[in-house]
């Protein structure tokens, strides 16, 4: 099965293994933010569905026509989790994990540095064949001791929260191969 770095169009590298985010980011300085367009072929999500998150508080507002790295990377997050969890349930984990999106005095970590760990454990799991609940949790634990220093607050909020989005995550992955299975067979 192709791999991809979640939440997004982007093949799989090695260069991205410990740094997702950073296969994003050069685009992103180069340009002084993605236009709707270009966001749309990296998530592979409507234009609509990005305005509708914004919208809803879910994400936000863009300067002008141009979407920053919050925002982008907060997208990544969402459309993530989406194959899995109902809209309104990541928009509760979000705001669980890092309170108001407009306000990021309140954050528990950077949504960057938590994309980042995220694809890594994500990565881990995938490679390892270790998505049982003991691995992910140590992947987990892993993660934030490395990253200790670039957690604000709350590690055991998030370490819950960080639980249930690669089990979310994975959960999208399998929906997606059960569902391609099915049509091969309804197809016969």
């Amino acid at each position: 099965m192709k791999r991809f770095i979640p939440g997004t169009s982007i093949n799989f590298s090695e260069q991205g293994r410990n740094s997702a985010f950073s296969l994003i980011s050069p685009v992103l300085e180069a340009t002084g933010g993605l236009t709707l367009s270009q966001l749309s072929k990296l998530t592979v999500l409507e234009g609509s569905t990005i305005q509708n998150w914004i919208k809803r508080g879910w994400v936000s507002s863009p300067k002008g026509k141009k979407y920053s790295e919050k925002q982008v990377v907060r997208i990544l997050l969402i459309n993530m989790l989406k194959g899995s969890m109902k809209l309104e349930q990541i928009a509760k984990l979000m705001t669980y994990i890092n309170g108001d999106v407009e306000d990021t005095s309140d954050d528990i970590i950077e949504d960057v540095t938590l994309y980042n760990i995220l694809c890594r454990i994500i990565f881990t799991a995938e490679d390892e064949g270790a998505f049982e609940s003991d691995m992910v949790r140590g992947l987990i634990n892993r993660e934030l001791t490395n990253c200790a220093a670039e957690i604000r607050s709350d590690e055991d909020k998030l370490r819950k929260a960080m639980y249930v989005m690669v089990m979310a995550y994975r959960s999208s992955c399998l929906k997606a191969e059960m569902e391609t299975e099915l049509c091969k067979i309804l197809s016969d």
